[in-house]
């Protein structure tokens, strides 16, 4: 088991929030506390979930949830980026690092299920 932070996965997923906290930091009071602060918590959340299924026996159910808590970010960053209240170079990025985030959790997830090899 690697450490965490030494995780491509967690990397990408701290950059993600570093982006997240740049986003909100510029956006209106009002949308600060509800939209900006539901991304931020769910960044946050993300990154626990890889610490958790990093020292899982079982890592599918975190890893589910972490993919599930991508969607959500995604879902909360478009619609910022709807109202207008997140710029698209920023909407771009964040969601740049949502892929790559699911693509690898997704690839964890599939290498998780297969059976351990030895002899």
């Amino acid at each position: 088991m690697a450490i965490h932070t030494d995780l491509p996965i967690y990397k990408i997923a701290y950059r993600l929030l570093d982006v997240v906290t740049d986003l909100v930091k510029h956006m209106d009071r009002h949308f600060k506390r509800s939209i900006g602060e539901k991304i931020s918590n769910e960044c946050i959340e993300i990154v626990v979930l890889v610490f958790r299924a990093n020292i899982a026996q079982n890592k599918e159910p975190h890893l589910i949830e972490l993919l599930e808590r991508v969607q959500v970010i995604n879902l909360m960053l478009r619609l910022g980026q709807d109202k207008r209240i997140i710029s698209r170079p920023g909407y771009a990025k964040a969601t740049e690092l949502t892929t790559s985030i699911g693509k690898q959790a997704n690839g964890w997830r599939r290498a998780a299920r297969r059976p351990p090899h030895g002899g």
